[in-house]
């Protein structure tokens, strides 16, 4: 590796967006930190199938509610090419519970990991991000939905796009783009988990495309958006959804 070769951190890139992000990042020739909670199996798996279509990767685990942790992440990435030019924060978690007092500590969990975590990555982020950097936090369509039961996960997603634009002021002079991408229902392994078949078209057909997003359709906007086309993007939050909201 040499230092002209550009760094994206990806976390939660062990699977689904997060592995599509990153192997799409890969491609367009950054050196890609695949950041990974606990799978590192998973993650080994991300940074083999980069590596085997000749690009460069190595994972890091990392806790991204823990300040320490966070912090040996950005240390570690910043270690392997002398810079970090992308963030892409896409970890997180959805617990589904309703707002009554036997959810709080689901509430709590999803708070400590989906709102802490952005703070502690965003944070750590614009101290470490080379001018003219690039900061993209995963949030959610279903913000826009407010079904029942997703309120400690809707709350921690409001929080998390709240976080970006006020980032985006803050960078103010360094040229540092921060924005959202908020992803509609994507066909990862995750989301199928659990769902049955007439569940999951009863969500295809909220969109107006009548289907379920890839993450690669996700990852694509990411790439634009950290590319040349993305110079003029800032403080926004982009729902790539298929219009479902």
């Amino acid at each position: 590796m040499t230092n002209t070769t550009k760094t994206a951190l990806v976390t939660g890139a062990s699977r689904g967006i997060g592995r599509a992000i990153a192997e799409r990042l890969a491609n367009d020739g950054y050196c890609v930190i695949v950041n990974y909670a606990g799978n590192k199996e998973s993650a080994q798996e991300t940074v083999n199938i980069i590596q085997a279509k000749g690009g460069q990767a190595v994972a890091i685990q990392a806790n991204i509610a823990n300040d320490e942790d966070v912090k040996r992440l950005f240390n570690e990435s910043m270690a392997i090419n002398g810079q970090l030019d992308v963030v892409i924060h896409n970890a997180g978690m959805m617990t589904m519970t309703k707002i009554t007092p036997e959810g709080l500590a689901d509430f709590d969990k999803t708070i400590q990991t989906n709102l802490r975590g952005a703070f502690l990555v965003l944070a750590y982020a614009a101290q470490h991000l080379t001018d003219g950097g690039r900061i993209i936090a995963i949030s959610t369509s279903v913000i826009a939905k407010s079904f029942p039961a997703y309120g400690p996960y809707i709350a921690s997603k409001s929080g998390v796009e709240g976080l970006v634009h006020v980032l985006a002021n803050e960078l103010t002079g360094r040229n540092i783009t921060v924005n959202a991408i908020a992803p509609g229902p994507i066909g990862t392994e995750l989301f199928f988990t659990g769902k049955s078949e007439e569940q999951i078209n009863g969500m295809a057909k909220m969109s107006p495309l009548g289907r379920i997003g890839t993450p690669e359709e996700v990852a694509n906007v990411v790439a634009s958006i950290v590319g040349p086309d993305g110079n003029w993007i800032n403080s926004q939050v982009i729902r790539v959804n298929g219009g479902l909201a």
